[in-house]
């Protein structure tokens, strides 16, 4: 029985369900930070203005690296917002949107022994385009990552290439032989939300993309249709 367009939805719902709780580590992280160093500037304001003789200068550097701080976790809570599909977002440019998805899975992946690779030609560029839905773009590579990591066989790169001017392509490569780590392996267990073809298609066929898969490689347009 082919899935009805509703039931399509509920999958692609949960896939990115999945996918941003495969993110929050590195989101959590990112707020976590600036609070520590909100803890310790406040201890060290505290003992200043105990002390004998207070040093203003001293006292003002540590208010404004408080203020500094919290303007970062501000910023940092307020960009949860990017990953609501319902938001109007200004677009991302394509090194951009690469660069957020792999600093929020670079760690995870080395965890399992997976590198992730970035071709040069994603580096930053003057006046690149801004492709619309920049929230769906993140789940959709996200997405691709996630395809590749949970069903490629003893994948130990994925490269994130350019594909033209308008597209992505991930590739998984296998891991050298020599690279092997038979501890990495005992611990690499498979995941029991795993992301698959039907998965990822669902995800892309909600978000309004059409994505080409093979087992080792992943390809989508960066515009909608």
């Amino acid at each position: 029985m082919k899935a009805s367009p509703g039931a399509r939805s509920w999958i692609a719902a949960g896939v990115r369900h999945e996918l941003l709780t495969r993110a929050l580590p590195a989101l959590r992280h990112d707020m976590v930070a600036p609070v520590s160093v909100i803890r310790m500037a406040l201890l060290m304001l505290k003992r200043q203005i105990g002390a004998p003789v207070i040093d203003a200068p001293v006292c003002e550097e540590r208010v404004a690296l408080i203020d500094n701080q919290v303007s970062e976790l501000v910023e940092g809570i307020r960009s949860l917002r990017d990953w609501e599909l319902a938001t109007t977002d200004d677009g991302i440019t394509r090194s951009a949107l690469v660069a957020q998805c792999v600093g929020l899975m670079r760690a995870a992946f080395d965890m399992h022994g997976v590198e992730l690779a970035v071709d040069v030609a994603l580096e930053p560029q003057a006046d690149e385009t801004r492709w619309p839905q920049g929230a769906a773009l993140r789940y959709l590579v996200l997405g691709g990552l996630g395809y590749l990591h949970d069903g490629a066989p003893e994948a130990g790169t994925i490269r994130i290439e350019a594909d033209g001017g308008n597209a992505l392509r991930l590739s998984a490569l296998p891991r050298e032989s020599a690279g092997a780590s038979p501890v990495l392996d005992a611990h690499r267990a498979p995941r029991a939300l795993a992301i698959d073809a039907i998965a990822l298609q669902s995800l892309a066929e909600d978000l309004g993309y059409t994505v080409a898969l093979e087992r080792d490689s992943v390809r989508f347009s960066l515009a909608p249709g």
